[in-house]
């Protein structure tokens, strides 16, 4: 359900929670670790430093490391800047009167659904995926 643009960056971030606190990653070396062009994700880090999951910093001993714990990153604080899936809480159909009081025929199971997959990316965090070593996360 993540775009693969998210599942590089949720590698990235992973492996820096990996890593002793404040220490910085090389975009190259995120790469390899994620499995993703070097010029891509090195443009996709810099717009979650924007985003304030990250912090960058140019030069020797530079690179990439998050902004806060692992454990204070969500799964939505990664994804949303991505994929925006805030944009998710609109009408499934794309209908603008669409609500409980006038539901479009999918309304209550895509709300349902829907607000169970956001509740798992704002409730899994960087520390939960990094914690789990034994299963590469894996693109379809």
């Amino acid at each position: 359900m993540l775009s693969r643009t998210a599942i590089h960056a949720v590698r990235a971030l992973s492996y820096l929670a990996t890593l002793p606190a404040g220490t910085f990653a090389g975009a190259g070396e995120l790469a390899d670790r994620a499995d993703a062009p070097r010029n891509y994700l090195g443009k996709l880090l810099q717009g979650l430093a924007v985003a304030g999951v990250l912090e960058s910093r140019k030069g020797a001993g530079g690179g990439f490391r998050l902004a806060r714990a692992a454990r204070e990153i969500s799964l939505y604080d990664v994804v949303e800047p991505i994929d925006r899936v805030s944009a998710w809480r609109r009408c499934f159909l794309g209908r603008s009167t669409c609500s409980d009081d006038q539901p479009c025929s999918v309304h209550r199971n895509w709300g349902d659904l829907r607000d169970r997959y956001l509740d798992f990316l704002a409730d899994t965090t960087i520390a939960d995926i990094a914690g789990d070593h034994s299963a590469p996360i894996e693109l379809a």
